[in-house]
């Protein structure tokens, strides 16, 4: 064989060399690639999956609190007013006392059916009396103790002994605490 040909031999050859070896190698390249990305895309949705639900979730959790907020709202929506009105009910009790003494028992008759209608309005929009009565334990969660006297039975002894003022709830709220003599 001439120079001239084994040159072109050999240049043939490594020509063949490059074009079949790079398609080899762009193959399982190709192939290595594939395998990651699609490794790559899987955990990609599995991110993206993970963060759907705890988004999801957050969501719930989101409503089911401002459902709660919104009912404890409801309940509690009149509550100022509900205060409000309970110096006028303080003062119908202490106007029916004084009209139970005088001898005008129309007018007795009259205001007592007023203030029952008040009152029943009161408790149908939820108000509650808080019964104190004296012999009671009493109890610093519920009571306000406005003084404190000296037990005149040793039985009355941290018992109550008077009921100053009546004491309201609102569903299950306190809105005013009964005021309360206690016995020492």
């Amino acid at each position: 064989m001439s120079k001239k040909s084994k040159v072109e031999d050999m240049e043939g050859f490594s020509e063949e060399a490059q074009t079949v070896n790079p398609e080899l190698n762009d193959e399982n390249m190709n192939g290595a690639e594939e395998i990651s990305e699609e490794e790559g895309l899987r955990e990609e949705l599995a991110k993206e999956k993970d963060k759907f639900l705890r988004l999801f979730a957050e969501f719930e959790n989101f409503k089911k609190r401002t459902s709660k907020e919104r009912m404890e709202l409801f309940k509690t929506a009149g509550q100022e007013v509900m205060v409000s009105l309970l110096p006028v009910m303080d003062d119908f009790d202490r106007a029916l006392k004084e009209l139970a003494k005088s001898d005008d028992k129309e007018m007795f008759k009259g205001v007592e059916l007023i203030n029952n209608k008040f009152k029943e309005t009161l408790k149908n929009k939820g108000l509650e009396q808080i019964e104190v009565k004296e012999g009671d334990t009493f109890d610093a969660e519920v009571h306000d103790a406005i003084t404190q006297i000296p037990a005149p039975d040793k039985k009355l002894k941290g018992k109550i002994i008077d009921v100053v003022e009546k004491g309201f709830k609102l569903g299950d709220r306190i809105i005013r605490h009964p005021k309360v003599v206690v016995g020492n």
